[in-house]
């Protein structure tokens, strides 16, 4: 009865907010309803909905009923926790955000400064990204200036309606870019960074943890979210973040999930998935502001929660991973222990202890593998303590610890071990060769063997070492070691197959028919047996290539051999541990591939398989192709060189003549010059000859001093007379040799033609474009075992071709000499010419001062007599 008389009341209610005149009566009403929203959740969703969004449309004045008519839509809106099954929810959502103006209104509404309209608008909008997150959000995004009004809630100076909008701003970031992008540059760093920093850091509340999750949204995944954050200097200010002190007992569970956060931002930040170029350069900075050595601290400080630490040796992983300055300072960091131990070591020690915690096992490999990611001066250094000429009797070091960790009991150890030391030999020949050189003592009075050695024992004799390695993670782990190892390294091909119980071994492996469990085991044999094929460098005689591959035949069956080959890639948790480089297992017992492993499976698998199956006559015409194909690459690469040379050569003519063109261009400059002053020289003559003519008559009566003073001048000027024809006479001779030595540069020139003797060179260049394609046609068609004939033909055509291109090479060498001989010479006649032209100056001087000695003013134009 009064579930009914509940539910007849809300339809009273509703029709009393739907035509009541008084607002009184209409906040009477919409109150109730507020009263029966949890109770009648159902009923006031149904029948009230309308009325209530249409009191947020029409008393916006009022303040008081727009909070009862928030409250009420949240009630019926928001799933409790207890509810999360209970789909009326979604329903009510969905049916609010059928038309996009009630989404704006709600956020007109959030403009709002009365807490009782602006903290109940916050909680509606929060349930209803919950409920329909996608579809808000679009609402939100297309809204004008949306974003920004959410965003003002930061800076509400009303605690929790700011807490509150963290956790709107929470919602709405989730999985959207745009969203996160626009609220990026809405200041949300900086704002978040000093609420955490008031809230006081690692030690604040709940605060502090939903401001670390809505920047975790912003970053993760969104590069370019993560380029604002670093440019804008925020990683800086995440250091006083890791400060811990002496006494780190007692935490609390807050203060664990705030750091675990923080730590998780770390890594957001450099995780593998970013590109390669913006990790490296938050690397850098992490190094540089001190972030990395803070974080170096909390791994070596006492009494720090197990799960933060685990997490710590993670994100020091990935700062270290790849960053060649980042993994130096990690292998100088030690333990603070008497005496002081290198931090890998100690890491290293937690890792083959079987007593520590898996996660945390797990993540002392991993920061091992990134301290040997591309780090082939730090490989070098680990291969190096397991070296007989560096072993300390009285330290324990990364090498030892790996040995130990190798032939334990603990098959999770093993497996650990072996996958360390494998990262130790990624991609590094020189550490491979070095590796065999390693000798283990096994027992007193019995002699040493190699690592090699003892590691395909463990597989393949004793009884006590079959049963402790046919554990299938010991051999997983092991046969991972070794397939590495040995990877694309002929040396260690040979000295495995030295040993004449491997291959006996593996074939019985391959070829027998086990259980589920096994076949993991015989597809790692097959890699294994296939990359002793592959780079095999054939100087066993009993395991050449082509007796393993009859061997395969006759054993096994080559079908056989690929099936048991693809049982790697097959296998559920091989996909698994290709997707990320960090090792997460969920139990020891499915820790069975290493990230790199998975790499370098699916590089051979394709090459073994088309190894086997070639036949020793594929073989010999590989190896004959390979042959001449190198001989061609030389033969390319020295007429290469050679057009380099002369590229060079030619170059250095052509600024030779603009050289000399240029000094031709100054020279005749000068001459055009002189030639002027010249001219000049014989108007001044000339004028001078009629003025002392004149003088001679007029003065034919002076006395006799005079007249020997004008016969003296007139003698003077008769051989001054003389002295200029004749340099008038040297200089058209110096100008007939001018134009000579010019001729003579065009001459050469032309005669260079440095442009054809360029396209020859391009002629040349394409004929060994020509060649290479010729080649590449060559090794086509002898890979389809095409006729040995076909094959003779081409090569002697390639021959050809290539006599001709020496032949022609060397009549251009000879020509370019012949060039440079004939510009040599045009060089040292140029330097007579300049030679003469500096005498004819010279003694156009000597003129000139002749005149001033004669009384005769001398100007650069004309002379002015007096």
């Amino acid at each position: 009865m009064q579930s009914i008389a509940g539910i007849a009341g809300i339809q009273k209610l509703c029709d009393r907010v739907a035509s009541s005149t008084l607002l009184e009566d209409r906040r009477d009403a919409v109150r109730a309803l507020k009263s029966l929203s949890k109770k009648y959740r159902m009923e006031v969703g149904t029948q009230a909905m309308d009325h209530l969004i249409n009191i947020l449309q029409t008393d916006r004045s009022d303040s008081e009923i727009l909070g009862y008519a928030l409250d009420t839509l949240y009630n019926i809106i928001c799933n409790d926790e207890e509810e999360e099954q209970d789909d009326l929810g979604a329903q009510f959502t969905e049916q609010f955000v059928q038309d996009p103006e009630h989404v704006t209104l709600l956020l007109a509404l959030l403009e709002e400064f009365d807490f009782h309209v602006r903290w109940p608008g916050v909680k509606l909008l929060t349930a209803l990204l919950k409920n329909q997150c996608v579809q808000v959000q679009g609402i939100i995004l297309v809204s004008p200036m949306g974003v920004s009004r959410l965003m003002d809630l930061l800076a509400d100076s009303r605690e929790v309606i700011r807490n509150d909008g963290l956790l709107l701003l929470q919602q709405l970031t989730k999985s959207n870019a745009a969203i996160q992008k626009i609220v990026a540059f809405e200041n949300a760093f900086e704002r978040l960074l000093d609420i955490i920093t008031e809230e006081g850091s690692s030690d604040g509340g709940i605060v502090v943890e939903d401001c670390l999750l809505l920047l975790v949204n912003l970053l993760k995944n969104n590069s370019s979210n993560q380029n604002f954050f670093k440019e804008g200097s925020y990683i800086q200010r995440m250091k006083p973040w890791f400060e811990v002190g002496d006494d780190n007992s007692g935490w609390s569970a807050q203060k664990v999930t705030n750091l675990h956060l923080m730590l998780q931002l770390v890594r957001v930040m450099v995780s593998p998935v970013n590109s390669p170029g913006a990790t490296a350069s938050c690397q850098k900075s992490m190094y540089q502001c001190g972030l990395l050595q803070q974080l170096c601290t909390i791994l070596m400080a006492t009494g720090v929660p197990a799960d933060i630490l685990t997490e710590t040796i993670n994100t020091v992983s990935e700062v270290i991973r790849g960053s060649q300055v980042n993994q130096d300072y990690f292998a100088s960091v030690n333990a603070p222990s008497n005496p002081p131990r290198p931090a890998i070591v100690v890491l290293l020690m937690s890792m083959v202890n079987e007593r520590q915690p898996f996660v945390l096992r797990c993540a002392v490999l991993y920061c091992f593998q990134c301290f040997l990611y591309k780090n082939q001066k730090g490989q070098g250094e680990i291969v190096a303590t397991l070296l007989p000429s560096t072993i300390d009797a009285n330290s324990i070091s990364a090498g030892q610890l790996l040995c130990g960790g190798l032939f334990s009991v603990d098959s999770l150890s093993n497996w650990c071990a072996a996958v360390a030391l494998a990262h130790a030999l990624q991609d590094n020949l020189t550490q491979k060769e070095q590796l065999l050189r390693v000798q283990l003592a096994t027992s007193l009075g019995k002699p040493p063997v190699s690592l090699l050695q003892q590691c395909t024992n463990i597989l393949s004799q004793g009884d006590k070492i079959v049963r402790r390695g046919s554990k299938v993670q010991t051999r997983v782990g092991l046969l991972m070691l070794l397939c590495t190892w040995i990877n694309n390294c002929p040396i260690a091909v040979t000295h495995f197959l030295h040993n004449q119980e491997n291959v006996p071994f593996l074939t019985a492996q391959i070829s027998e028919n086990l259980g589920e469990d096994e076949r993991l085991v015989q597809g790692l044999c097959a890699l294994l047996l296939g990359i002793c094929i592959y780079y095999n460098d054939n100087s066993l005689e009993n395991y050449t290539k082509e007796k393993l591959k009859q061997l395969i035949e006759k054993r096994i069956g080559k079908e056989n051999f690929v099936e048991k080959l693809g049982f790697i890639t097959k296998h559920e948790l091989y996909s698994r541990a290709a997707q990320k480089p960090q090792p997460v297992f969920p139990s020891p017992e499915q820790m069975l591939f290493d990230h790199e492993f998975t790499k370098l499976v699916k590089e051979l698998e394709g090459v073994i398989t088309k190894a086997v199956h070639k036949s020793s006559e594929d073989e010999k015409k590989e190896e004959e192709v390979k042959k001449t194909l190198e001989q061609h690459d030389n033969i390319v690469t020295q007429y290469k060189e050679l057009i380099r040379e002369q590229d060079a050569q030619i170059q250095e003519l052509k600024e030779q003549v603009a050289s000399m063109s240029s000094q031709n261009e100054q020279m005749q400059t000068t001459v055009t010059q002189q030639l002027a002053q010249i001219q000049q020289h014989k108007d001044q003559y000339n004028i001078l000859k009629l003025k002392l003519g004149k003088e001679n008559q007029n003065q034919s009566n002076s006395q006799g001093d005079s007249s020997q003073v004008n016969g003296l001048q007139t003698e003077e000027l008769t051989q001054l007379r003389e002295e200029v024809e004749e340099l008038r006479k040297q200089h058209t001779l110096l100008q007939t040799q001018l134009h000579d030595k010019d001729a003579l540069i065009n001459t050469l020139v032309s005669k260079c033609e440095l442009e054809a003797l360029r396209s020859q060179v391009e002629s040349q260049s394409a004929e060994i474009n020509q060649m290479k394609t010729e080649r590449q046609e060559l090794l086509r068609r002898a890979e389809a075992g095409e006729e040995a004939k076909s094959l003779s033909e081409s090569r002697a055509e390639l021959e050809q071709q290539l006599a001709s291109a020496t032949s022609t090479v060397a009549i251009l060498q000879t020509e370019q000499a012949k060039l440079q001989t004939e510009v040599q010479e045009s060089k040292k006649e140029q330097d007579d010419l300049l030679m003469l032209l500096a005498d004819q100056d010279q003694k156009i001087h000597s003129l000139k001062q002749k005149l001033k000695d004669l009384g005769e003013t001398v100007h650069n134009q004309y002379y002015n007599f007096h």
